[in-house]
């Protein structure tokens, strides 16, 4: 009988319309569902019954290493999109993070509906540090479902 095992979370990749990005970490999955507290004037009871509301995404963040001369999309392309609208609507995209398997194929996916970027992040520097440059941007969206 196979043993199953976890999926290991090291193991992803992101894409934005065609771009595929290589990151070192990505966060900002989760769903959640207000609730509605309602009690009606005529209820014989003292409570309140609880109903489900609209859903509420957070924003996703991605991490990724800064490079000398290639992988400056965040800023020469998308800048001027998202801040200057110099594009129109072509700023906004579905972004999906994938959790690939051992032979790179995606399992479980994650798809945000109408994301763009709304904060870009250089690196901060350290003179005693040891670390590598990290930039971050951060997308909003409508809507994250989870694809097969």
């Amino acid at each position: 009988m196979a043993t199953t095992y976890p999926l290991p979370k090291f193991h992803f990749k992101v894409s934005f319309g065609d771009t595929e990005f290589n990151c070192t970490e990505v966060s900002g999955l989760d769903f959640e569902r207000e609730v509605i507290e309602y009690r009606a004037g005529a209820d014989a009871e003292y409570h309140k019954g609880k109903q489900p509301g609209l859903s509420k995404y957070s924003n996703i963040t991605l991490k990724r290493g800064t490079f000398a001369g290639k992988g400056r999309e965040f800023y020469e392309k998308w800048v001027k999109t998202v801040y200057f609208q110099e594009e129109g609507e072509k700023y906004r995209g579905d972004l999906v993070i994938s959790l690939l398997n051992e032979s790179h194929e995606p399992v479980v996916s994650w798809k945000a509906i109408n994301a763009y970027i709304t904060k870009i992040q250089a690196t901060d520097f350290k003179a005693d540090g040891n670390e590598i440059a990290i930039e971050t941007a951060e997308f909003v969206h409508e809507k994250l479902t989870m694809i097969e």
